[in-house]
């Protein structure tokens, strides 16, 4: 029996559950994820977008810019805005859902911080707890990190199901 994880928005319009587990789970500490979520950085649960079924409600996409220029959109609820998940890349495909929008968000801890050259100077990252996928203490990363060395086998394998071999 696979694993599931039940989440919502903030006023309970649009509910949602996550069939399996991620593929992998960040932990970002960069300036966009901080100002977006108006705190010192966002989980973000990596997963098949077919592998997120809606239980009520639909969300709305919102367009945000990025620093690298690249699309972002975040899927909201259109009655209490809360950011459900996001699609970087316009991928339709793979999502980042919002860990703290899940019903128990510590069961997906982070495998890893990503950005820590922006972190807030009072959040310690020198005893990170083990990785939701991985098992291992998360890693800490001052910009970003090599996915072949980090991601599970299993969850390479689930990536290039969705996005083809070497992407």
């Amino acid at each position: 029996m696979s694993e599931t994880y039940s989440g919502s928005c903030f006023c309970g319009a649009v509910k949602y559950r996550l069939t399996s587990r991620p593929m992998f789970v960040h932990c970002c500490h960069c300036r966009d994820c901080q100002q977006q979520v108006g705190s010192a950085f966002a989980i973000n649960a990596i997963i098949e977008r077919d592998r997120i079924e809606l239980l009520s409600g639909e969300p709305v996409l919102t367009e945000m810019k990025t620093d690298s220029g690249r699309p972002h959109d975040i899927y909201r609820c259109p009655n209490c805005l809360s950011a459900l998940w996001s699609d970087y890349g316009r991928r339709k495909v793979m999502v980042f859902v919002r860990v703290a929008t899940l019903e128990a968000p510590s069961a997906l801890p982070p495998d890893v911080h990503i950005f820590t050259r922006s972190k807030v100077g009072w959040v310690d990252l020198s005893h990170p707890a083990p990785g939701a996928t991985t098992g291992r203490p998360a890693k800490v990363c001052e910009v970003y990190y090599d996915m072949k060395t980090e991601w599970p086998a299993e969850s390479l394998a689930r990536r290039a199901a969705l996005l083809g071999p070497g992407k």
